[in-house]
Formats: structure tokens, C-alpha cells, sequence
């Protein structure tokens, strides 16, 4: 189970890094879209938390709910607003950078906040 664990937060850190990659190659270009990695990171992360958390469910470890509702919240906002603008051909700035600010309070939320599991 340890070895299913492991993927799964393997996938899940790649599906941030390929959303936080897909925001930032755009940082310098005037106008911003919501491109495939950032489609593509957001749908990752939020499926293999989901599966993350089914499989420590299921292990001996304590899990911390308001951490985990928390990181739920953020990510499926930040899906949600990924999957409302993917057809269009500009997105506004405030809403790049208000990706930006959530993919990055995600990732402090993991990396800060006590573990998950205990």
C-alpha cells in the first residue's frame, strides 16, 4: 500500500508542477490563456488527491480532514475556473494571477500545514 501511496503523491506533485508550469510560461506574454498543461496539471492533481486520500482512508494513519477539505476547496476552484475558460482565446489578468496565488497557496497549504497523515 505504501508503494500506491508513493505513486499517487508522485502524480499529484506532477500535476502541480505541470499547472504552476502552465501559468508561469505565460508570465511575460501580454495576454494570457488557459493552456493544455494547466488543463491538463489541474485535472491531474485534483484525481490523484482524491486517490491519495482514498488510499490513506483505507492505511492505519489519522488523517487531517481540515487540511485535506481545505487542498479539496482550492483545487477544485481552481479546476473549476481552469475548465470555465479553456475555449477562450484570452483570459483577464486578474484571473491569471488569481491561478497563480491558488496553485501556490495549494502547494504552501501542502508544505506547511501538519501532515495529512500522522
Amino acid at each position: 500500500m505504501d508503494t500506491v501511496r508513493l505513486i499517487l503523491l508522485f502524480v499529484h506533485i506532477l500535476g502541480f508542477a505541470a499547472l504552476l508550469g502552465g501559468l508561469l510560461v505565460q508570465a511575460r506574454e501580454p495576454f494570457k490563456q488557459v493552456n493544455a498543461a494547466m488543463r491538463d496539471g489541474a485535472g491531474t492533481a485534483v484525481l490523484a488527491g482524491l486517490a491519495l486520500v482514498g488510499v490513506l482512508e483505507a492505511g492505519d494513519g489519522d488523517l487531517n480532514h481540515a487540511k485535506i477539505g481545505a487542498k479539496l476547496v482550492v483545487g477544485l476552484v481552481i479546476l473549476a475556473l481552469v475548465m470555465a475558460n479553456i475555449r477562450k482565446e484570452r483570459i483577464p489578468q486578474g484571473l491569471w494571477a488569481g491561478l497563480l496565488v491558488l496553485t501556490v497557496l495549494n502547494i504552501a497549504l501542502a508544505v506547511f500545514w501538519a501532515p495529512a497523515h500522522v
